[in-house]
């Protein structure tokens, strides 16, 4: 995202000349992209958010662990970054965006910790749940910690995937601008799908599958993907990396999805 001041062409290829409509959204695609995953968190988190605090008030489930409240800070934390930085490089203040970036050296890998710590202490709360649920209750909850089983799969790609596209986004900075402000939007996609299973409103394949989530990430990135392809008439590296990293993945994710030797794996890495 270069500066306002001057056209220039990034890596892609592409003319950012603030005189065409092109060349503004060329600029302002990055903003809308970081503003559309803030909007899927709020419409997937706030509802969901609120029935589970009503459920805390009335004792029946309980109380959110403190790691919790750490990983949505952090991870608003995040998105509101990636939207200051868009905006700062598309209203062409280089220098402030630099400045900002330091942010993110310090937010990744507080994320990507917290999010590891999150993981085994949520399971633990289920699993704590069910050893103390009256026998009535006990096969609900069996059923509810085997379909947590698999979710625990999507939070532990989340927390590979996360880092490397990340760390490939920061390592770009200097040297491939392109690849660097293509890659800090696409290295949060991966964690979109905790948004759209909280959207009950929108078809799915879960429990069954995660094949739905992996769409909605894809259309969730189709709009910069789409422009890019458009404006360039090529498919930029950026994509080329991400895709490879996601769908294998995601090959993984669907082949030990409610297996048994996932179901009897997850609670050793988790400690129990």
């Amino acid at each position: 995202m270069n500066s306002v001041s001057a056209p220039a062409v990034d890596h892609a290829g592409s003319l950012n000349d603030d005189r065409t409509i092109a060349g503004a959204i060329d600029r302002w695609i990055y903003v809308f992209m970081a503003l559309s995953f803030i909007a899927y968190t709020l419409v997937g988190f706030i509802p969901d958010s609120m029935m589970k605090m009503a459920m805390v008030d009335a004792g029946q489930r309980p109380p959110f662990p403190a790691a919790l409240h750490v990983h949505a800070t952090l991870m608003g934390a995040f998105l509101l970054l990636l939207l200051a930085q868009t905006t700062l490089m598309a209203t062409g203040r280089k220098q402030f965006h630099q400045t900002l970036g330091v942010a993110g050296l310090a937010l990744g890998p507080a994320l990507v910790i917290v999010g590891f710590i999150l993981v085994p202490t949520m399971y633990h709360q289920v699993w704590g749940g069910l050893q103390a649920a009256p026998p009535e209750m006990k096969a609900g909850m069996e059923q509810g910690l085997r379909e947590f089983d698999n979710i625990v799969l999507v939070q532990i790609r989340i927390g590979l995937l996360f880092p490397i596209f990340l760390a490939i986004a920061l390592l770009a900075r200097r040297t491939d601008s392109g690849l660097h402000k293509r890659m800090m939007i696409l290295s949060i996609a991966p964690a979109l799908p905790a948004a759209f299973d909280r959207m009950t409103w929108l078809p799915t394949t879960l429990p069954a599958s995660p094949i739905a989530p992996d769409l909605y990430t894809l259309l969730a990135i189709a709009p910069m993907f789409a422009w890019d392809l458009i404006r360039t008439r090529t498919v930029h590296k950026a994509y080329l990396i991400w895709l490879a990293l996601f769908l294998a993945s995601s090959l993984v994710v669907n082949l030990l999805w409610n297996s048994e030797w996932w179901h009897a794996t997850v609670p050793k890495l988790v400690g129990l």
